[in-house]
């Protein structure tokens, strides 16, 4: 099945997923086995030997991943880092440059300022939104990826999807999208011209808080071809139950994300006349400066709010103390509400370092509850 023949919630609930040939049950079975018995020496039955070179159930959940983000081959791991750490080993060397937000997402950060720099990528972290910026930071002969997200975490800066495309091409780079904030039902970087999309299948992909997991997805065959070399080669693979259940997930993607946004919008709104709050960031929002690319991109604006305090970091920490409904964690996209303090939590890797981010901002993860319950929480919350 492919997004030629289908819709998106046609393809999320059916591709990959056809009934079970032997028995006609409708949801694909969790084979939870490690190997498999082969019917000679070099003959596995339809190519099965060891789960973590192949399984089914991952099987299904790749394929249905290319599926929904317009892809030729989609690769399913253990965390979104694993998917992150396996593409920058496949198409990186010793001596390589990538271009990355500076204002990244801090695991993502502390991958290529702790662990890859240690190997002998260097990089430079600018602005994505600023196409002068990213140009000047360019090595050529030795930039190998442009690294984007857009929307970013925790700032929700938009980045230009076809022109970093056009970009990096030009210097015969790679354009690699990180998707996590927008998912493939708001917007499908490969369409836009990027090479490489990367998940954390732990957040909208799965929706429910209750697996943890990575994907890329590619517009080249070939690419996926290296890419699942060094996924077997590197075995940062999921298990066939946490593979099953990113595939549920995946099945009510399109009316989360609906849900998300009709809340989200509704949030931003309310947050960007409360006198407690300095600044709303929101791509949804006319006053924030990607607006326009991002209405040009993305279907929708997505469920994630960030804004900063009026009352400076103390009230920002007061406002995440005083949340009932918003629950205090960490991670995003599950059909609960969350709140957190980037800075002291999910960010606290970039302390210190030019992508530190500001100490009065708060970040919401929008659930799918009534949205008036949530208003109120922040009403209290807020003060």
């Amino acid at each position: 099945m492919t997004a030629n023949e289908y819709g998106f919630d046609t393809l999320a609930i059916h591709a990959g997923q056809e009934p079970d040939p032997r028995t006609g049950a409708v949801v694909p079975p969790i084979y939870q086995t490690s190997t498999y018995a082969q019917d000679a020496v070099g003959a596995p039955r339809l190519g099965y030997e060891y789960s973590r070179s192949s399984n089914p159930t991952r099987d299904a959940l790749q394929e249905c991943l290319a599926a929904i983000e317009a892809g030729r081959r989609g690769l399913a791991f253990a965390s979104g880092l694993a998917a992150e750490d396996t593409l920058l080993r496949t198409v990186c060397r010793p001596g390589d440059h990538v271009v990355i937000p500076n204002d990244a997402y801090g695991g993502t950060f502390r991958l290529f300022s702790k662990v890859a720099e240690r190997w002998g990528l260097d990089w430079t972290a600018v602005p994505l939104d600023d196409l002068d910026a990213v140009r000047a930071a360019f090595r050529p002969g030795h930039t190998r990826l442009i690294w984007a997200e857009t929307p970013t975490n925790p700032l929700l800066n938009i980045a230009d999807i076809p022109a970093l495309a056009g970009l990096a091409h030009e210097y015969d780079a790679m354009l690699a999208v990180d998707n996590t904030f927008a998912s493939p039902y708001l917007q499908q970087p490969l369409a836009l011209g990027a090479d490489v999309v990367i998940h954390s299948t732990t957040k909208y992909i799965g929706g429910h808080s209750d697996v943890v997991g990575g994907a890329l997805i590619t517009a080249d065959a070939g690419l996926g071809d290296e890419l699942a070399f060094h996924q077997n080669a590197m075995g940062g693979v999921n298990g066939p139950f946490d593979a099953w259940l990113t595939l549920r997930g995946i099945k009510t993607l399109g009316v989360r994300m609906d849900r998300h946004c009709d809340n989200a919008e509704r949030i931003a709104g309310y947050l960007s006349e409360h006198k407690a709050v300095a600044q709303v960031l929101y791509p949804g929002l006319e006053s924030h400066p990607g607006h326009e690319i991002a209405a040009k991109q993305m279907s929708r604006f997505g469920g994630m709010v960030s804004f900063r305090a009026a009352g400076g970091p103390e009230k920002a920490v007061e406002i995440c103390n005083r949340a009932k409904l918003f629950v205090l964690a960490e991670s995003l996209g599950g059909v609960e509400s969350l709140i957190e303090h980037p800075g002291q939590m999910t960010h606290l890797s970039a302390a210190g370092s030019a992508l530190e981010v500001p100490a009065d901002l708060v970040r919401l993860s929008v659930g799918i509850e009534t949205v008036d319950d949530l208003l109120a929480d922040l009403e209290q919350a807020l003060g």
